[in-house]
C-alpha cells in the first residue's frame, strides 16, 4: 500500500505548485501518516505554548498544522468533483490541549485570570480498547474523567483555484483547516476540483473533540489515516459536503455565525433540489419542519483569520 510518511507530512500550505508525493488509481487505498498540530512539540505538560519557544512561531503566519500531500488522483480535471472516503483512522497514544494568554476567546480573561495569566498544557493518556489498539481506545482527560475515543481529520482539502493559503487558516469551498468532527471514518466527502489531479492534503487529527474547538485547540495527535479516492466526472459541488451512512451534511464557513449557517442550509436546499428532485418549495418548508433537521457549528473560534464553521444536516430517510 502507498504511503506518505509522517517526516514527509511537514507541508504548511495548500500549494499546487508543490510536486505530488502520491499517484493513485480511483478506489486505491493509501495512508498518510500525520504529526499532530504542533509538528511534534507538545510531549508533556512542561512544554507550553510560549510562541518564543515553539519551532517555526517566529513566521506569520506560525508553521503550524503541518499536513500531508499532495496526492494526485488519475483522471481527476477541473471542473469534477472528489469524493474522499476515511476507511480507517489509528491515533497514537496520547494526545493535548494547550491554553495560555491570548490564545483562543478567553486568553485575555479578567473573570478567570489562570487562563490567561499562565499557559497550560494537558497531555490525555490513550488505552487500547478490545481490538488491542487506540482505533476503539479510551481518552483518559483525569484520573475520574474518560471517553472513547473518537477521531477525526481536523484539516483536509484541495488545492484551490488560484491562490496558495496555509494549513493554519485557510478555509473554504476547497476545505482546509475546517475541524468538522463528521471527518470520520465511514463518511465520504465531496469537494471541488480546480487543478488536475485534484491535489489533495490532509493532516491535523483529532482524537476527540466536540462542536467549535472552543479554545484553539482540541485533543491534537498523531495518527495513521487510511483513505481512497473517486471522481465524479463533470460536476462540481459548490463547497464541502458530507454524506454519512443515514444523512447528508451541506458545510459553510464565514462570519458572521449566522451567514455560515444560512448559506450551510441554502446549499443543502440546492442539494435536495439537483439531486433528489424536490420543488424549492418543498426543500424550504422541509428544513423549517422536519424534526431531524440539524445545524451543527463545528468551528468557532476566535482566532486569526479562521471563519466559523456550520453545516446542514437532514437524514437520508427524507429523501425519497
Amino acid at each position: 500500500m502507498q504511503r506518505i510518511t509522517r517526516e514527509q507530512s511537514r507541508k504548511y500550505a495548500f500549494d499546487w505548485r508543490d510536486e505530488p508525493l502520491l499517484r493513485v488509481k480511483c478506489g486505491e487505498s493509501f495512508e498518510i501518516e500525520t504529526y499532530d498540530a504542533s509538528t511534534g512539540y507538545f510531549k508533556t505538560p512542561e512544554d507550553k505554548a510560549i510562541p518564543s519557544k515553539r519551532p517555526g512561531f517566529d513566521r506569520t503566519p506560525p508553521t503550524a498544522n503541518p499536513i500531508g500531500g499532495p496526492v494526485f488522483l488519475e483522471g481527476a480535471e477541473r471542473g469534477d468533483t472528489l469524493v474522499v472516503t476515511l476507511e480507517d483512522i489509528l491515533v497514537d497514544d496520547y494526545s493535548w490541549v494547550a491554553i495560555g494568554p491570548r490564545r483562543g476567546p478567553l486568553g485575555e480573561s479578567t473573570r478567570w485570570p489562570e487562563l490567561s495569566g499562565d499557559y497550560t498544557t494537558k497531555i490525555f493518556k490513550h488505552t487500547p480498547g478490545p481490538s488491542g489498539t487506540t482505533r476503539d481506545g479510551t481518552l483518559h482527560f483525569s484520573d475520574k474523567l474518560s471517553w472513547p475515543i473518537t477521531p477525526f481529520v481536523g484539516t483536509l482539502g484541495v488545492c484551490p483555484d488560484r491562490e496558495v493559503v496555509t494549513s493554519l487558516d485557510g478555509q473554504g469551498a476547497w476545505g482546509g483547516n475546517l475541524d468538522i468532527r463528521d471527518f470520520a471514518v465511514g463518511n465520504k466527502l465531496y469537494l471541488p476540483v480546480y487543478h488536475p489531479g485534484a491535489l489533495l492534503y490532509l493532516g491535523d487529527v483529532h482524537a476527540s473533540q466536540g462542536d467549535t474547538e472552543f479554545t484553539g485547540t482540541a485533543a491534537e495527535t498523531k495518527s495513521t489515516v487510511r483513505l481512497h479516492l473517486e471522481v465524479i466526472k463533470k460536476k462540481r459541488v459548490p463547497y464541502v459536503r458530507i454524506e454519512k451512512p443515514n444523512s447528508i451534511i451541506s458545510i459553510h464557513a464565514d462570519k458572521p455565525l449566522e451567514i455560515a449557517v444560512e448559506t450551510a442550509t441554502v446549499s443543502l436546499m440546492d442539494w435536495l433540489v439537483t439531486d433528489y428532485g424536490f420543488t424549492p418549495t418543498d426543500a424550504y418548508c422541509l428544513v423549517s419542519t422536519c424534526p431531524d433537521f440539524r445545524i451543527h457549528v463545528y468551528q468557532m473560534c476566535k482566532i486569526g483569520k479562521l471563519c466559523y464553521v456550520a453545516g446542514a444536516e437532514i437524514p437520508k430517510k427524507y429523501l425519497g
